[in-house]
């Protein structure tokens, strides 16, 4: 059964950071949470690694995306 996460923007962010420690599970987790919300694709840390980590993660089928079109508005 998988585990059920609830996040804030704040922590997932911080989660993504590795400010807040979390295990691998947690993270992938809060990193969906950023791609569903469409955070991962308008923060601006390090010159777009959010989008381009989320991306690559979506790539490499550890994460999903919901709406391709909230990803191109925001590159």
């Amino acid at each position: 059964m998988e585990k059920q996460y609830t996040f804030t923007e704040e922590l997932a962010v911080k989660i993504c950071e590795q400010l807040v420690m979390a295990d691998n599970e947690e993270e992938t987790a809060a990193w969906q949470f950023l791609i569903d919300t469409g955070l991962a694709w308008r923060l601006q840390g390090n010159y777009g690694w959010f989008a381009r980590t989320a991306r690559r993660m979506i790539d490499e089928g550890l994460c999903t995306y919901t709406d391709r079109a909230d990803e191109e508005r925001y590159n």
